[in-house]
């Protein structure tokens, strides 16, 4: 009687914890619309909802750009899409396979959507770095990602600029890594006019390095610009009207990493010397700085050491 009293208590728990994240679609098109993670790292708690997730509705059906950090937010974000329109979702597009855009992939499969990546994507998922992150995100996500998520591959694989119509809606997808991660594309909608960006820009948090190229996420940022939208929604924090000056964030954060790196990693002089020289009083009032600065300064400082 004692463990299924316990157990009672424990699903009410879980329950609890699911009712608590709430899924809210912000417009920002007329037929445009994403939900904003959370500035924070991936938790339980928050059940992995950290990036953004966006779509855009046609008379066709909906086409989503990334999957959200779990299975259990993207049945969210699903419900949500039925609230707004009773067209399907029939896309997919993944602007990267990082896990926090991808765990809930799978609840779209289920759906017949179509799922569309850049073919450098292919390397990622028989990787095993990827199958390791999903075996500790488990433990560190449960239970919203457990033994029951997968990793999906898409249905089509870009390796070039692509297009295709919905609908009447084009949908421009562009190959722009390696930067951010090594499989990013970028989504452009004209008649919309916003781009869905990724992790190529961020706002209002520290960006996440990684072991990206960060050589080649400036030049992927100047492709940004040349495409001129009037509306950007970056792959974390909120939406952008003035892409100019949120890709000058993104840039300048980039800049200033290799900047103030390059002089220690060409002379092979020690990161924590270079680190601590380094003024970050620009950034460290910011989100994630603790969680991520370091490590995106050493990642760069050996990267620059590489190239």
């Amino acid at each position: 009687m004692g463990s299924l009293i316990f157990l009672s208590l424990a699903q009410a728990q879980i329950k609890l914890s699911e009712d608590s994240i709430q899924l809210k679609p912000i417009q920002v098109a007329p037929h445009t619309y994403f939900v904003q993670g959370f500035p924070e790292m991936g938790s339980s708690a928050n059940q992995n909802f950290i990036s953004n997730a966006g779509f855009v509705v046609t008379p066709k059906g909906v086409v989503v750009v990334d999957a959200l950090g779990s299975p259990v937010l993207a049945k969210k974000l699903i419900q949500e899409i039925a609230r707004i329109t009773p067209q399907k979702v029939v896309a997919v597009i993944v602007t990267h396979y990082h896990a926090d855009h991808v765990y809930g992939l799978q609840e779209f499969k289920k759906l017949g959507a179509k799922i569309y990546a850049q073919g450098e994507g292919r390397s990622n998922l028989s990787s095993e770095t990827a199958k390791q992150r999903l075996i500790a995100s488990r433990i560190d996500f449960a239970p919203w990602v457990n033994a029951s998520t997968q990793l999906v591959a898409a249905d089509v694989w870009i390796d070039q600029k692509s297009k295709f119509k919905l609908g009447g809606v084009e949908f421009i997808i562009s190959r722009v890594g390696p930067a951010h991660a090594p499989e990013d594309l970028m989504v452009y909608v004209p008649s919309e006019k916003v781009l869905f960006a990724g992790d190529l820009v961020f706002r209002g948090r520290i960006p996440f390095v990684g072991n990206a190229d960060s050589k080649g996420w400036l030049v992927a940022l100047d492709e940004i610009e040349k495409l001129k939208p009037k509306m950007i929604v970056p792959g974390h924090g909120a939406y952008s009207t003035n892409p100019a000056e949120d890709i000058k964030f993104t840039r300048n954060y980039l800049k200033y990493l290799r900047e103030s790196m390059s002089k220690a990693a060409l002379n092979l002089d020690p990161f924590e010397e270079a680190y601590r020289q380094a003024d970050w009083s620009e950034y460290e009032g910011m989100p994630l700085f603790r969680a991520a600065n370091r490590m995106n300064a050493y990642n760069v400082y050996l990267s620059i050491q590489s190239e």
